[in-house]
């Protein structure tokens, strides 16, 4: 595999910045500085019909939630939805970081994105993040009518931590009250807290996500070693993958999650679930929310909303 040049020219303009790791900062600091730099290079935020702020009702409070409906969706109708979590190690990141690829994918796969502003750590530890992504879930699915969703077609989503996320609560629906799900959209997932697969020694450092801020960010999630284990916050560590929904998986092929998160589309196919696996080779960690200077982003979230309509219109039938 070769680095994209686009790519390598991020990194190399993160280098000549000199930012501080995020372990060094502490959590508040490090989620400004992410919102600024990501911001930076971040696309252009495309119109779309309609975003509007609202919250879900969770386990402990209210979610802040972020509902778009795509350019050219009429106010009577029901659209299919993607329930969106974004990246972040559990513990950065927030709806407006995530603001552009919400967006592209509401217009690409023409349906609703519901983003979710689940709680972050160290403030909150496992599994809070997980119950406020299936409450959030749920309460979508629930309030359809109103949010003009047609709650036959829904789909989870992220990216990261948020891809980690996803998986989780499919595996939670399935193995409860549901909802029923049309597809998991994990785009390079974090799929097993033990983090030591050859991508992991590979991509250690110098490709933007480092072994250092995943180990910061491991901790910060998990309330201690034991977490390790359970399939909540490794959900390549479930016991039983067969009659999960439908999965579209993305992985960049410089990036300590490479490995992860190929497996975990092996382990799906292996049990029998219908899966699409994209690896963008010459990619980094966190591509898709750098559509401003990488040109791959805008691909990735195409390929993606594509699986997401065609999961839809089979959900339809």
């Amino acid at each position: 595999m070769q680095l994209d040049p686009q790519a390598r020219a991020v990194l190399e303009r993160v280098a000549r910045a000199n930012l501080p790791p995020y372990p060094e900062i502490g959590a508040a600091a490090a989620r400004a500085l992410y919102r600024e730099t990501r911001g930076k290079l971040a696309a252009a935020p495309p119109e779309v019909a309609r975003v509007t702020d609202v919250h879900a009702v969770g386990p402990v409070g209210d979610i802040p939630v972020r509902v778009y409906r795509p350019l050219g969706a009429t106010d009577g109708e029901s659209l299919p939805a993607l329930v969106y979590f974004h990246g972040g190690g559990w513990t950065i990141g927030d709806l407006d970081t995530h603001d552009v690829p919400c967006r592209e994918l509401a217009n690409l796969a023409r349906c609703a994105v519901v983003s979710v502003d689940y709680r972050l750590a160290p403030e909150h530890k496992f599994p809070a993040a997980l119950d406020d992504a299936v409450a959030a879930t749920r309460w979508v699915h629930a309030q359809a009518g109103p949010l003009g969703i047609d709650a036959s077609r829904l789909a989870v989503g992220g990216d990261s931590a948020g891809g980690n996320l996803a998986a989780a609560a499919a595996i939670a629906f399935r193995d409860t009250r549901g909802p029923r799900l049309a597809m998991q959209t994990l785009i390079y997932p974090a799929t097993d807290q033990a983090a030591n697969t050859p991508s992991h020694a590979a991509y250690a450092d110098g490709y933007l996500l480092t072994r250092d801020a995943i180990q910061w960010f491991k901790g910060n999630y998990l309330r201690g070693p034991e977490d390790e284990a359970d399939w909540r916050a490794s959900p390549l560590r479930a016991v039983d993958f067969a009659g999960l929904p439908p999965a579209y998986v993305i992985t960049a092929g410089f990036d300590p999650l490479l490995d992860e998160g190929r497996a975990y589309a092996e382990r799906l196919r292996a049990a029998g679930v219908k899966v699409t696996y994209e690896c963008f080779a010459g990619m980094i960690h966190g591509f898709i929310t750098m559509g401003g200077a990488i040109a791959a982003a805008h691909h990735a979230l195409y390929r993606a909303a594509l699986g997401l309509k065609q999961a839809f219109a089979t959900a339809a039938r």
